[in-house]
């Protein structure tokens, strides 16, 4: 999806940017990462991913994430952050850190909404979770040329308006109602039908369904 601002996209980017701005010194890195080992074992098997394939999502070799997991090899913290974003959590559940108690509901008008690009970002979930969850109003001509690739999987759900989804080479208009969910590693696009404009609720997930090949 678009950038907001600070440079990151409403879908891709949330777990990452959780996971970069977590506050561990080096000392704090250093002391926490021999507890890391059975914890990345347990978080990849939690996910159903075999040694390859979180090895290659991660951009580490399988000997590489083996010895990791069993404490031979300590990981660096670009390696911890890949991690992360392999796992859908962030580095500070990788260290065994305790989060901080989340308010579960968003009352109305509690959120500023964030404009990028001529889109209306409307945050409808909390941070530093696993998706995020967002309302997006589409004006007509905005962003309709703009391709995304990205990990992860998307949903969206038509409120008011016209959207036309292009999925690689497929197209699909959708009307309010309509709901599209799909893995966006396939190239998408997202453009309002009408000149009245539309808009959908979107929800992204950085990890991907289980039926798609591993990426790197």
């Amino acid at each position: 999806m678009p950038r907001l601002p600070g440079g990151r996209r409403p879908g891709a980017s949330p777990l990452s940017h959780a996971s970069s701005v977590s506050p561990l010194s080096p000392s704090a890195l250093g002391e926490a990462v021999p507890d890391v080992a059975p914890r990345l074992r347990e978080l990849r098997r939690r996910r159903g991913l075999t040694l390859e394939n979180a090895a290659q999502r991660a951009g580490l070799s399988p000997a590489h994430l083996s010895r990791l997991e069993t404490g031979r090899r300590q990981p660096s913290l670009p390696m911890l952050l890949a991690l992360a974003r392999t796992y859908g959590t962030t580095v500070a559940e990788l260290l065994g850190e305790t989060p901080p108690e989340r308010e579960p509901v968003i009352r109305a008008g509690s959120r500023e909404p964030t404009g990028a690009d001529g889109w209306t970002y409307h945050q409808a979930g909390g941070p530093g979770r696993a998706m995020q969850a967002l309302r997006l109003e589409i004006p007509y001509g905005a962003q309709g040329d703009l391709v995304r690739v990205h990990p992860g999987e998307e949903w969206l759900y038509v409120l008011r308006g016209g959207l036309r989804l292009t999925l690689g080479e497929s197209v699909h208009e959708l009307a309010p109602g309509d709901s599209a969910h799909y893995d966006s590693l396939t190239p998408h696009r997202l453009a309002a039908t009408g000149r009245e404009g539309a808009e959908a609720l979107f929800v992204h997930t950085l990890l991907q369904s289980p039926d798609v090949h591993p990426h790197i």
